[in-house]
């Protein structure tokens, strides 16, 4: 996981919006991690304008 999150601030994401998300486990399946990346405006970061519709 360091090493992914020195990719992407080598990579130039700002470290302010890396979060590392816990998936909680139960009996049948570990506890997890998963980076993502914390999006305030999906449709401005993606470039699309809104839809009219």
């Amino acid at each position: 996981m360091r090493a992914q999150l020195r990719r992407l601030r080598e990579a130039g994401v700002d470290g302010s919006v890396i979060r590392i998300d816990t998936l909680c486990g139960r009996l049948v399946l570990p506890t997890t991690y998963r980076l993502s990346r914390f999006v305030t405006d999906p449709g401005r970061e993606s470039g699309h304008e809104g839809s009219d519709h």
